[in-house]
């Protein structure tokens, strides 16, 4: 049995929030990043304010407050579109910069998929291609070099059998980019080689299950290492109770056990796009208390429990999706519950 004081706890993190990278102007021209919709939109209000998470001050208190309540691992959005990397501030400058970042893990999500225009509040509801999310292997090669001189190498970088953690958001674009299941897995087998060739010791290949897709099979293909979820909206219809997901929760669990391969749970605070869109959206998770999440919580500890998880890791969404209602940070609605429901079941 894992002691309370031994799991992985991961949270991802949504790098919006900042006005440092000149290309979000065109999704929020105001400058504060996504802060801009949460203003307009949110009805639940960030306690600690919304700040920039691209400064290190900032950060420093954001690292406190998580280990605090036994979050020891960010896992970062990452975004390249348009051949260079988008809102790399808020990893490089924020957390990377906070003097603090030493006491805490992270590691990167390749966000690959296509940038639309829903996440700007007056066109959200068209939804139209801005930036491609599929690269070539050229720009595959020079992606997984900037993660291996930049992140990879960081004391703090989270290693599961000494091996840096890739995971990756989007598998439909990775193969349209790359060109199908062999040439992926060939992309791959490079990045394993370079990683060796490097000191690394090789790579752990994360890929995140989505939806009904059936990534089982590409997950063999490539020599995918993991699976985990990005949200609780990757497998419960829209606008439901949040006790219908603790029953989903548990089926879903028991269908990826049943293809024999590493998976790590997930629990999300809760799903609902309405704050990016002007319209009705009627997509909202209901009853999203505390102690429903502690529930899922528990839940995914008991997974890790019975698996005999190594490392012991759950993935947690998120540190600050406010715009999809899926956040830890304190609120004026629930103030500190989310993190406190953390910290009883991993961290008491």
């Amino acid at each position: 049995m894992t002691g309370k004081n031994d799991y992985d706890v991961a949270a991802y993190i949504w790098p919006s929030y900042t006005g440092r990278e000149p290309r979000s102007r065109i999704f929020w021209p105001r400058g504060i990043g996504e802060w801009e919709t949460v203003e307009k939109r949110m009805h639940q209000k960030p306690l600690w304010g919304m700040r920039d998470e691209a400064d290190p001050a900032v950060m420093e208190h954001h690292i406190e407050q998580a280990l605090k309540h036994g979050v020891n691992t960010f896992i970062y959005d990452w975004y390249w579109y348009d051949d260079r990397p988008f809102l790399e501030m808020c990893l490089n400058d924020g957390f990377l910069g906070a003097p603090n970042n030493g006491k805490m893990k992270f590691y990167v999500m390749w966000a690959n998929h296509t940038a639309t225009t829903l996440w700007d509040l007056r066109t959200s509801h068209a939804d139209i291609p801005i930036w491609n999310g599929a690269v070539n292997l050229d720009i595959f090669k020079t992606i997984a070099r900037r993660w291996m001189e930049q992140y990879f190498l960081k004391e703090n970088y989270y290693r599961i059998d000494g091996k840096p953690v890739l995971s990756i958001f989007d598998t439909g674009s990775l193969l349209r980019g790359l060109g199908g299941e062999e040439a992926t897995a060939r992309a791959f087998d490079w990045l394993r080689e370079e990683l060796v060739k490097s000191g690394f010791g090789g790579l752990h290949l994360q890929l995140v299950k989505m939806g009904g897709e059936n990534v089982f099979p590409l997950a063999r293909a490539i020599a995918a290492d993991s699976i985990t979820h990005y949200q609780t909206a990757c497998y419960t219809k829209a606008g439901c109770d949040y006790s219908d997901w603790l029953t989903a929760m548990r089926q879903e669990f028991d269908m990826i056990d049943s293809h024999g391969i590493l998976y790590f749970p997930h629990v999300s605070m809760g799903w609902g796009s309405q704050p990016r869109f002007l319209k009705p959206k009627n997509d909202d998770m209901t009853n999203c208390t505390p102690e429903n999440i502690k529930q899922a919580l528990l839940i995914a500890k008991d997974y890790i429990d019975t698996h005999r998880l190594s490392p012991p890791l759950v993935t947690l969404n998120s540190w600050n999706e406010w715009t999809e209602t899926s956040y830890l940070q304190p609120d004026d609605v629930n103030g500190y519950g989310y993190l406190e429901a953390v910290r009883e079941v991993f961290h008491a």
